[in-house]
């Protein structure tokens, strides 16, 4: 029970910034057949209650093998890419449309006693992609394979808008009436970008990225998912499959991109609100660009601590006091902007320090550089072998709790702290065990 009321103190602040941002999440065929696909509708279906706005992207390629091989047709192949004809693509639209169904009929799924309970979820789908041939790739003619010339982002924010899951199919339509057979991660990739979506997820067979150690690395910036494309025999398929659209688009304006493994119940959930994730995510910078603040940076932390020593959530400090003591800030940095700011005071003698000054501008408050300040300030800690860490507030008790920091009194502060202590503030004080 504990854990359960933890967990959700943990995700609550992952729910508050997510509600109104649109995730574009997509899966191949395969991930539709498996016996456990109904729990990922269940985990689409609470995604969308908590006011997060879906567009699912499904691909279709082990039903379309099931079809031609009913009726005796071959599978032609060229660097991955289905070479489509025209019976081909008879095929294509067959298996398209039993998916696409099948999705729509889970989706609306309303039973007693599960977690589709009161669920009534409209699905959108439509000629949202407009698509051209892709022609002659190494001397192949790729048919009636194409790829996107323009997503209609208008009509898909319309639904979305009116509280729709939007359902997209890998084909695309010409001004001409021709149907095109399109790549799902293509796809997927040229939707959030034109929506310009929170995040872009893919449901694959690995669970994400591994360096050469056979780490799972759970962040990534584009520059170093790059370097690891140079040499992509050491990538697994499926990454070596997904990562270059997932780059991509976090460089063409998708905040985040993910990587999870199909395999395991409940990793969307895992990933999105849980802190360490149980996948890859994509950015186009890290989380945080986190470095010693130098006198030079006492302007930019003055005016991210300064309204809020105002609104009476920080005690004041001078300009000359934070010059003197610069040496225990760590700051935030986003394009050579201050953005954040976290202290440490050390009180060797009795093992124990103070997180002080912990500040973000309002407008990356949502972006988890408050936190990734908090960690840093946590290692640094650790580093001085500290036995713990205290701080006091008198607005922010909440966020603290969530992240492993209990109540103590005034008598447990660090004797010297203890004696500079205000009593007409009344902070309250916690503290957490390193």
């Amino acid at each position: 029970m504990h854990a359960f009321v933890q967990w959700m103190r943990a995700a609550a602040p992952y729910v508050h910034a997510f509600r109104g941002k649109t995730f574009v999440i997509a899966f191949g065929g395969e991930v539709v057949a498996d016996d456990s696909f109904l729990g990922v509708i269940h985990d689409l279906n609470l995604l969308h209650s908590l006011g997060i706005r879906l567009v699912v992207i499904h691909g279709m390629r082990p039903q379309v093998e099931v079809i031609l091989a009913q009726q005796n047709i071959a599978s032609r192949y060229q660097n991955g890419l289905r070479i489509t004809d025209a019976e081909t693509m008879d095929c294509v639209l067959e298996a398209a449309g039993q998916v696409r169904s099948r999705i729509e009929a889970l989706l609306s799924l309303g039973i007693q006693n599960s977690p589709m309970a009161g669920a009534r979820n409209r699905v959108s789908s439509g000629n949202y992609i407009t698509a051209k041939p892709m022609g002659v790739v190494d001397g192949v003619d790729m048919l009636l394979t194409g790829e996107t010339r323009r997503v209609d982002a208008q009509a898909i924010q319309q639904r979305l808008d009116d509280g729709d899951i939007v359902l997209i199919s890998p084909l695309g339509y010409s001004p001409t009436g021709e149907i095109f057979n399109l790549a799902l991660e293509e796809s997927a990739m040229q939707v959030a970008v034109r929506l310009q979506a929170q995040k872009l997820i893919f449901l694959m067979e690995n669970d994400g990225v591994r360096n050469s150690r056979r780490q799972l690395l759970t962040d990534l910036s584009t520059k170093d998912a790059e370097a690891l494309l140079e040499k992509p025999d050491k990538l697994a398929p499926d990454v070596r499959h997904y990562l270059p659209c997932a780059v991509r688009a976090c460089d063409n304006g998708v905040k985040r991109a993910h990587l999870l493994s199909r395999h395991m119940d409940g990793a969307l959930l895992l990933e999105l609100f849980t802190r360490d994730g149980v996948g890859t995510m994509i950015s186009s910078t890290p989380l945080a660009h986190l470095r010693n603040a130098t006198i030079d940076d006492v302007g930019g932390i003055i005016a991210i601590i300064e309204p809020l020593e105002e609104a009476g959530v920080l005690v004041r400090r001078s300009r000359e006091r934070l010059e003197a003591e610069i040496e225990r800030f760590v700051i935030a940095e986003y394009d050579n902007q201050v953005i954040g700011c976290a202290a440490l005071y050390a009180f060797p003698s009795e093992g124990v320090g103070e997180l002080a000054a912990l500040a973000v501008d309002p407008d990356f408050r949502r972006e988890g550089y408050g936190e990734a300040l908090m960690h840093e300030i946590e290692a640094r800690a650790r580093k001085l072998k500290l036995r713990a860490l205290y701080v006091l507030t008198t607005r922010t008790s909440g966020w603290f709790l969530e992240r492993g920091f209990d109540l103590v009194s005034v008598n447990d502060l660090p004797q010297e702290k203890r004696a500079l202590y205000n009593y007409q503030r009344k902070s309250l004080v916690y503290r957490k065990t390193l």
